[in-house]
């Protein structure tokens, strides 16, 4: 006899025990009772016919199978939130509207956008999910993603913001001790900071001539907020966005017509949510306001 379909909410009680590692953190979590919970993991791995979980002396230790289905539960888990968000903003400007960004523009540069969100839509709620990994919005890990690259995937409304300028910049007292380098062979004699591992922006740097090993950094953080707080310390020699430092009269701008690159910022969302009011009125403002950002580097030239 076949077996039914197992229903959403055994998976959501798996994923909670998964995350939680024990039956009453998963039903604190979700509400629940514990023998519900329990329940829900028995009928589960007899509809899959396949054991989830083995009890250990640390509570509940994932089988091989749990691992195996935790990134289908995860993208039920979002298709319901994201379902769960555009519901209830259909009609109105109110509702949960998850964003994905980086963490320096998550922190640098979203906030006071956001704050602004908050007060002409006072009945929208803001998600953000900051991480240097790109949201899957097909998945609908996100309702929204700034992007600093150009989104390929067909299923998206992206809009084109503008390209952002880096550069290498260091704080006024840092270059008031160690001088200012007018050209890039003397940033040899520097504090550089830069990447602990090898990434895309160290091999974009060497493209463009400047030949920097992990080696040759002072200070090594594959986080740019981690490199902006040192860039702002005094530390040394970084690479910052060049809109963002221009907001700090303490970074200087150092060897510019030495280094010209750029990244490029995109806006993204799931063409399905077009219809969503607080996801629409969300996308709309943060295009109209990280256009302005972009714009303000050209401005300050």
């Amino acid at each position: 006899m076949a077996v039914q379909d197992p229903g959403w909410e055994l998976y959501r009680s798996f994923l909670a025990v998964l995350r939680e590692g024990s039956l009453s953190a998963a039903a604190r979590s979700l509400r629940l009772t514990q023998p519900t919970i329990g329940r829900h993991i028995r009928q589960l791995e007899t509809a899959l016919k396949t054991p989830l979980f083995t009890r250990s002396q640390h509570g509940l230790a994932p089988a091989e199978a749990a691992f195996a289905l935790a990134p289908h539960a995860e993208a039920m888990a979002g298709a319901a939130a994201a379902l769960l968000r555009a519901a209830a903003g259909r009609e109105q400007a109110q509702g949960v509207v998850r964003i994905a960004a980086s963490e320096i523009i998550g922190v640098e540069v979203l906030p006071p956008i956001l704050a602004d969100v908050r007060s002409r839509h006072p009945g929208i709620v803001i998600e953000l999910s900051l991480s240097d990994r790109v949201e899957d919005l097909l998945r609908r890990d996100a309702d929204i993603a700034v992007r600093m690259a150009r989104p390929t995937q067909g299923a998206l409304v992206a809009r084109h913001i503008g390209r952002v300028r880096l550069g290498l910049h260091g704080h006024r007292r840092y270059l008031a001790a160690r001088g200012r380098p007018v050209r890039m062979a003397e940033l040899a004699q520097h504090a550089v900071i830069g990447f602990d591992r090898e990434t895309a922006s160290l091999r974009a740097l060497r493209r463009l001539g400047l030949d920097l090993r992990r080696e040759d950094f002072a200070l090594r953080a594959d986080s740019h907020l981690a490199q902006l707080a040192a860039i702002r310390a005094g530390v040394g020699i970084g690479i910052c966005q060049v809109p963002l430092a221009r907001r700090d009269p303490d970074l200087v701008h150092v060897l510019a017509d030495e280094l010209a690159m750029a990244l490029d910022m995109w806006l993204a969302m799931h063409q399905d949510l077009r219809a969503s009011r607080p996801i629409r009125a969300v996308f709309d403002h943060l295009g109209t306001a990280l256009s302005a950002y972009v714009r303000s580097d050209r401005a300050g030239r």
